[in-house]
Parts: structure tokens; C-alpha cells; sequence
């Protein structure tokens, strides 16, 4: 552990969570806005359902931790919307052992303590065509759809509002943007590109800054480490002052609220 202690995020799912520092991800956004005032913990496994991440829930939050996360935001659901398939094998998940495990997972993580802020992200749609293709190059059988997905988003979004947690609706947030079925994903349909991970910070950012929270985890809410002013500071034009830059963000191309 080193310090000076800050506040924890941790970000668990399936590979949305994994890849989310590739492709100037949604994590490594999360990380670069929050430097100096939070640390971001990854904890993402690429093709995993609720069922896994239920199997070790323990594991990546344990109970008797000393420092418990001050935000988790949690994505599962896409894989366990899968198609089952004839031998039993796949991810898939029936829908409503996918309602019970997301709820197992969230009352996990509400019993880590008082101020254990979640945010649940629901299924985003996907670009089918673009899942077909590269399914039948890599010699998988992919079945996905987002008439599945749809169902699963919406499961997700209904478990959230009678538990009270915070969710973003990424099935109906990322097609509100103009072309996002070629816009948002990869080339392999699923995951997220650039444009696509924007619409996942901005969406995030936006469940922070409305949540009445005390203290408030919103970026521009949390003090910034060591963030006084210093005789070592830059000097000012004028020769005499100092200038502290420690929350400068003009090196931002994005300027987030």
C-alpha cells in the first residue's frame, strides 16, 4: 500500500472492463481524469458472465479488507446473453439466474461498507454483422444478438432501480449517437472504440455528478493530492508570482464535465 491513501475505484467485469485502457478506453479516460484524486483499480476478465464473477466475488472484494472501494462499477451481461448452445457449453446464462447473480453481486458489494458507492452498466447493442463475420473467421460459434441483449439491458436496468442503484443504460445511451453501429464498436462488432468508451465516461460522469452522495465522488468535488501552492512552482509572467498547475486539463481533447 502506498500513500497518501485516495479514494478507490474499481471497475469489474467482463472484457468491456478488460479492454477498457485499449483504443483510448472508457478506464483509461476514468484514470486520467481522476489523476491525483483517485486511484482506479482494474479488475476485468475477458469472456466472463455473472456466474464467474459471482464464483469469486469474495475474492476481488473481500469482506474484512482494510480499505474498502470508495465506487465499484460493474458490466456483466453481454456474455451471458449469448445463445445457449446445444451442449451445454458457452456463456450463456438464463435470464433470470443473470437477475439473481447481478443481484447477489450488488448486495456483496453493498455489505462492504457504508460509503461503497455502485454503478451498474447495462448491455450495450452490438453491430451484428460485424460479430458474424469475425465469429465465423476466428472459428467460433458466437451466437449474439441484440434482440438478447436488449432483453438482458433491460433486466439490468430493472433490478437497479428496485435495489436503488445507480445504472447507465449503455443499450439505449450509445444508440442515441448518429451512426454508432459503425461508429461505436471494433471491427469485431463488440467492443468499444474511441467514440464508443466517450459515450461510457460521459454517461458515468453523469450518474456521479447527479448522485446525491456524501462525500461526492465527482472529479471536480475531490481534493487533489499535494495540490498546494509551492515557491517551486512555475514562475509567472510577471516574474514575481508562482503559478500552481496541478489541475491544469488543457492537454485534454475532450474537456469533460
Amino acid at each position: 500500500m502506498i500513500g497518501p491513501s485516495r479514494p478507490q475505484f474499481v471497475l469489474f467485469g467482463s472484457s468491456i472492463v478488460q479492454l477498457s485502457y485499449s483504443n483510448d478506453g472508457w478506464g483509461a479516460a476514468l484514470t486520467d481524469i481522476y489523476a491525483r484524486k483517485a486511484d482506479i483499480l482494474l479488475r476485468g476478465y475477458n469472456g466472463w458472465n455473472s456466474r464467474r464473477a459471482l464464483q469469486v466475488i469474495n475474492q476481488v472484494f473481500p469482506k474484512d479488507a482494510l480499505v474498502q472501494p470508495s465506487l465499484v462499477i460493474v458490466y456483466f451481461g453481454g456474455n451471458d446473453s449469448i445463445e445457449p448452445h446445444s451442449r451445454g457449453l458457452s456463456p450463456h446464462v438464463p435470464l433470470a439466474e443473470y437477475i439473481g447473480n447481478m443481484r447477489s453481486i450488488a448486495i456483496h458489494l453493498k455489505s462492504l461498507s457504508e460509503k461503497t458507492r455502485i454503478i451498474f452498466l447495462s448491455c450495450p447493442p452490438i453491430n451484428e454483422d460485424q460479430v458474424r463475420e469475425i465469429s465465423s473467421s476466428n472459428e467460433l460459434s458466437l451466437s449474439r444478438s441484440n434482440e438478447s441483449g436488449r432483453r438482458y439491458s433491460e433486466a439490468c436496468v430493472k433490478l437497479c432501480r428496485e435495489m436503488d442503484l445507480k445504472v447507465v443504460d449503455l443499450w439505449t445511451a450509445i444508440q442515441k449517437q448518429d451512426g454508432w453501429m459503425n461508429a461505436c464498436f471494433t471491427t469485431d462488432g463488440i467492443h468499444l472504440t474511441s467514440e464508443g468508451s466517450k459515450i461510457v465516461v460521459e454517461e458515468i460522469l453523469k450518474v456521479i455528478k447527479e448522485a446525491e452522495w456524501e462525500p461526492s465522488l465527482h472529479w471536480k468535488s475531490l481534493p487533489i493530492e499535494f495540490g498546494e501552492d509551492s515557491q517551486f512552482d512555475f514562475v509567472a509572467s510577471n516574474g514575481k508570482d508562482t503559478v500552481n498547475v496541478s489541475e491544469w486539463t488543457f492537454h485534454r481533447e475532450i474537456q469533460w464535465k
